[in-house]
């Protein structure tokens, strides 16, 4: 495994998204090498330079064992740069975690499961972010709604994590960056 480094310095080109075809948001590709120095290949929450703009971010698991992140348009703007642009970054892991937003059907079913609430307020952010993905990367609908339930079950169990769940998308397929043009 590649030690960790404390910078990671490299160029990224800003696309938009493939579809829909009228998309008006940017995302930037890690270079692989630069995905290899992070500490996981699931998310991991950074703290860098954008074109000298200062940001922090979730990096979001490509798929394919790499990391992807939305650039938010007041970064974009603050870096001057727009899709087609290749910019400079310089990241570092964040050294505390975002706390995550908990998904509205998500809150309201911990707010109905006191025992599953109460294990929620003692996880870390990294670890209610992982039930956060696991729940949200359901396809479909019904899925969800059975992650949710299960979720509260297993908080109510004592259970920290989510099970088998596939953080970088990889063995699953589960996970993965938007097309890009």
């Amino acid at each position: 495994m590649t030690p960790i480094a404390s910078r990671i310095c490299f160029r990224a080109k800003l696309l938009r998204p493939a579809a829909p075809a009228k998309a008006s948001w940017t995302f930037l590709l890690l270079p692989k090498e630069a995905s290899a120095k992070l500490p996981s290949r699931g998310m991991v929450s950074v703290e860098g330079t954008l074109n000298g703009v200062a940001f922090r971010a979730t990096l979001e698991p490509d798929g394919q064992k790499g990391h992807w992140f939305k650039v938010p348009r007041k970064l974009q703007e603050g870096a001057r740069a727009c899709a087609g642009d290749v910019v400079t970054l310089e990241i570092t892991p964040a050294g505390q975690e975002p706390e995550p937003k908990v998904p509205a059907d998500l809150r309201r079913a911990l707010a109905a499961a006191p025992q599953a609430r109460a294990l929620w307020s003692d996880i870390t952010p990294a670890a209610r972010r992982d039930w956060i993905q696991w729940i949200t990367s359901a396809k479909q609908t019904e899925t969800r709604a059975r992650r949710i339930a299960n979720a509260c079950s297993m908080l109510e169990a004592g259970k920290r994590r989510p099970c088998c769940f596939d953080r970088s998308g990889f063995y699953s397929k589960g996970l993965g960056a938007p097309e890009g043009t």
